[in-house]
């Protein structure tokens, strides 16, 4: 009954919050530099005190409704470095400094607008229902995640000083499910990253006198390929692992050899001894591969981004996915898989020392992931995060995303008596 009370004004909500969500998206922003984004989202903030600036670009909404639990909601706002082909009347044309001051597309290709706008409609209706519910509600919408290192941003800039630390951590991510689906999971849910930039240096000259040279380019090729050998050759295949070259650059023009390139290597896994043997892999496949093209000076091995699987508190996980099947129905609460991709919302968790809880909403066409599903087509005809052809159905995956949050907070502040029941 409390949770219908607190959603009774959703519809009249979701059209700004459509709004929102179209200007979120027309309207990305790299990691660190949501600055227009963050504005925005703590101007709808009404009722709570906010803190903005933590970490730079991150916001924080506190409001306190009287004596209970502390309960803290995070969303994502943070876009990537990726043109958008989707097609839609409002998507992004956006462009923008990137790594190294090169000017990059940027597009909202991992559903963070939705998540902002989620994370605003709940705060919007949690603020308006008070006399439903007890306790304190932190609201942070968190910058940098995409960077891998937002949320510990957020921490060592003090964010639990400004708010107290919380009973419970909760969040959830926009994936490529159906449309009003939301998956959850015990314990383990999401792999751990780690990101390398790795620099090979050759020895330049010009093209049409390779003898004169170390390639780096033949170099790169080399240890593109032969990582790919870590997961087939040296992992088992009862263990999992990933292992990505996301980004090679080397040289300028066709006729001069470069005297340098550069990788940014992905790795994900679960297990922190496969973790352990995936990293001793790479540095001993790069320096091998250096060491037989005869370079001048051994490669550098640099870490951009660390952080750890994200595990589900299973006490925590089993209250709300028993609350979200009595309010959506079992079939639409769905066991979720196990992810490769990654995220940094654990670290709230383990630094405050309390329970947390990851969950997915799906936000695609349900009959065409089902018909996909079916087919055996689904990773060829479902765009998947960081696509650029990634753009979720606005409904039912607006009222979804909203509900899950408003619901799960629910769950865990406490209801004042005179409602009850």
């Amino acid at each position: 009954m409390t949770a219908r009370n607190v959603l009774a004004g959703l519809d009249a909500l979701l059209p700004g919050l459509e709004e929102l969500y179209r200007d979120l998206h027309a309207h990305p922003e790299l990691s660190f530099a949501e600055r227009r984004t963050a504005a925005e989202l703590a101007r709808r903030l009404t009722g709570y005190q906010v803190r903005t600036g933590i970490a730079g670009t991150g916001v924080l909404g506190v409001l306190r409704n009287g004596p209970g639990p502390t309960v803290m909601l995070r969303a994502d706002i943070d876009a990537l470095p990726v043109e958008e082909r989707t097609g839609l009347d409002y998507a992004s044309t956006v462009r923008a400094p990137g790594a190294g001051g090169t000017e990059v597309p940027v597009m909202h290709a991992c559903g963070h607008d939705m998540h902002a706008t989620w994370l605003s409609g709940a705060a919007n209706l949690l603020a308006a229902a008070r006399e439903y519910w007890s306790g304190t509600l932190l609201v942070v919408f968190q910058p940098g995640e995409e960077a891998g290192d937002g949320a510990e941003a957020m921490v060592r800039d003090g964010l639990f000083e400004v708010a107290g630390k919380p009973d419970v951590v909760l969040g959830q991510h926009l994936v490529p499910g159906g449309a009003g689906w939301v998956l959850t999971r015990p314990g383990m849910i999401m792999a751990a990253t780690d990101a390398l930039r790795i620099v090979l240096h050759g020895r330049g000259g010009h093209g049409a006198r390779p003898e004169t040279t170390v390639d780096p380019v033949v170099l790169a090729a080399s240890v593109v390929l032969r990582l790919q050998t870590i997961v087939s050759r040296e992992i088992a295949a009862t263990e999992s692992a990933v292992v990505t070259v996301g980004s090679l650059r080397a040289g300028t023009v066709h006729n001069v050899i470069s005297d340098r390139a550069e990788l940014e290597v992905s790795i994900r896994t679960f297990d922190e001894a496969v973790r352990r043997k995936v990293l001793a892999a790479v540095e001993r496949i790069v320096r091998g591969e250096a060491a037989a093209a005869g370079t001048p000076e051994p490669p550098e091995i640099i870490p951009i981004a660390s952080f750890g699987a994200t595990v589900n508190d299973e006490a925590a996980n089993a209250r709300l996915t028993g609350t979200f099947r009595g309010h959506f129905g079992g079939e639409r609460v769905l066991d979720a898989p196990l992810v490769t991709g990654s995220e940094d919302f654990g670290e709230y968790g383990r630094v405050a020392g309390v329970p947390s809880v990851f969950w997915l909403v799906g936000g695609m066409d349900t009959a065409a992931v089902v018909d996909a599903l079916a087919a055996g087509t689904f990773e060829r005809d479902i765009p998947s995060n960081h696509s650029p052809r990634f753009a979720p159905v606005l409904h039912p995956t607006l009222r979804t995303g909203v509900e899950t949050l408003v619901v799960a907070a629910l769950e865990f502040l406490a209801v004042p008596g005179p409602v009850a029941g």
